[in-house]
């Protein structure tokens, strides 16, 4: 079967054409390709880490669309729900890059996973990739996926306004807004696909750490945080290197578990020298190799290019560190 990368979508604002988009929920999970072949089936991340092993959630998946399709090619987000039934990247984190059978088993029952199903990109051996949104769309409704631990959720045409205002209302992290006749342009960021956040939200390479006072004494006080100032592409393109440009430190949002798993996470990276363009000025920083990426959530960028009040919301393991850029 051919390996498909993930469409992406760009940071943007409601297009003045809003008949012409779908809105649909930004789901606040990992992104994840489903493979069906013959039903066997594997789950590739956003940067094609095989992930089928972390959700055993999705075997029954396999098992009821083999039942009709030969072969089948899902794009999706895997998600974790809170009580209250929304989706948080937070809770998430506890079945991601588990290894153990017996620790992934128990964490089934503790944090369920949920594969929120919002594209079709192959069925039974024809692409669709040259299909237009809405007629993919139209498709992946008559199979019927729904089940324990996968759905296909709706998406509204027409008044993003009004979604954008719902998603806001029950704390979302935003929406998703797609061109009915745009095709599916797999690994680019062509601007057909937007994203609109009610917070702002930015994923970030760790590149160091300050020890904790007080109650975090002994620990990890806050993170030293940075984004590339182009991607490994363009820097190629232009024939300069890339630079790590320091975006501040985050010091709230952690837990003691994750405060104690990022301590054992960091250890092992350390290095003498500091891997930021600039010197980050900050006393007593401890320097790791930056291969680590965390999504922080925050108020605003300042004039200086770092970030006001980042509060840490989890690691993510689906994204190449090196193509973290600073999102507009």
């Amino acid at each position: 079967m051919p390996i498909i990368k993930p469409m992406l979508a760009k940071p943007g604002l409601l297009p003045a054409d809003q008949d012409q988009c779908s809105f649909e929920i930004k789901w606040d999970g990992l992104r994840a390709i489903f493979y069906l072949e013959k039903k066997q089936y594997k789950l590739l991340s956003r940067n094609l880490k095989d992930i089928t092993h972390q959700y055993p959630e999705l075997h029954a998946l396999a098992e009821v669309a083999g039942r009709s399709h030969t072969e089948l090619i899902l794009d999706g987000e895997i998600v974790a729900f809170t009580p209250a039934g929304l989706p948080s990247f937070s809770l998430l984190q506890h079945r991601m890059g588990l290894t153990h059978d017996k620790t992934i088993l128990e964490m089934t029952q503790k944090v369920p996973a949920h594969y929120m199903i919002f594209d079709i990109l192959s069925l039974n051996g024809n692409s669709l990739l040259n299909k237009t949104y809405i007629e993919r769309r139209a498709l992946l409704e008559s199979l019927g996926l729904d089940g324990a631990h996968w759905q296909t959720p709706d998406y509204k045409t027409g008044d993003g306004k009004t979604i954008l205002a719902a998603s806001r209302k029950l704390d979302l992290e935003g929406i998703i807004v797609k061109r009915l006749d745009s095709t599916y342009q797999a690994g680019k960021r062509t601007g057909a696909w937007l994203k609109i956040k009610n917070q702002r939200r930015q994923e970030l390479v760790i590149g160091g750490w300050v020890p904790g006072q007080g109650t975090r004494e002994g620990r990890i006080g806050a993170l030293l945080i940075g984004c590339y100032d182009v991607t490994p592409q363009a820097a190629q393109a232009r024939g300069i290197p890339q630079n790590l440009l320091y975006a501040g430190k985050a010091g709230t949002g952690f837990t003691q578990t994750t405060l104690a798993e990022l301590g054992k996470k960091l250890a092992p990276l350390s290095r003498q020298t500091n891997p930021f363009a600039q010197d980050p000025a900050v006393k007593n920083a401890r320097f790791v190799e930056p291969v680590l990426i965390g999504e922080f959530e925050f108020t605003e960028w300042t004039p200086n290019h770092t970030l006001r009040h980042p509060s840490f919301k989890g690691l993510r393991d689906d994204k190449d560190p090196r193509q973290v850029i600073r999102e507009d």
